[in-house]
């Protein structure tokens, strides 16, 4: 059993085969992770990656296509625990980018002192001062 962490997802796929960086997740589980092979690439949503002529096999090899590789050709960092078949996908730097020089804060969600759930995007369009502390 393979686990992975996909932005806010967690999925499990049985036939996911590790083998170094590459992660082979067989073609009929990967919509489960968000990804589709399709004939301009692979595409997530409206966005598709054009697969790199020549390198074909690198991506898609006997009906499992290569998601550690997608990542790695996209600069998007992956972690994973061969012990426990966990791979954790993070946001590629270019997105990180965009998202910084959006001057927009990530929206997050934390209890006050009281236990009530406070999230960042309930204070949209009104100022918000963050104290954080932590201990190391």
């Amino acid at each position: 059993m393979t686990t992975l962490l996909i932005e806010d997802q967690v999925i499990s796929i049985p036939q996911a085969r590790a083998d170094g960086e590459s992660l082979w997740v067989p073609l009929a589980d990967l919509q489960t992770t968000g990804w589709e092979l399709k004939p301009e690439g692979a595409c997530r949503g409206e966005v598709c990656v054009p697969i790199p002529r020549g390198r074909e096999d690198e991506f898609v090899s006997h009906g499992s296509f290569n998601l550690g590789g997608l990542a790695g050709y996209l600069g998007q960092p992956v972690v994973h625990d061969d012990e426990s078949g966990t791979w954790v996908f993070g946001e590629s730097a270019g997105d990180r980018t965009a998202a910084l020089r959006s001057l927009q804060a990530p929206d997050f969600t934390l209890p006050d002192l009281d236990g009530r759930m406070h999230s960042l995007s309930d204070y949209r369009g009104r100022k918000v001062f963050l104290v954080s502390w932590a201990s190391w």
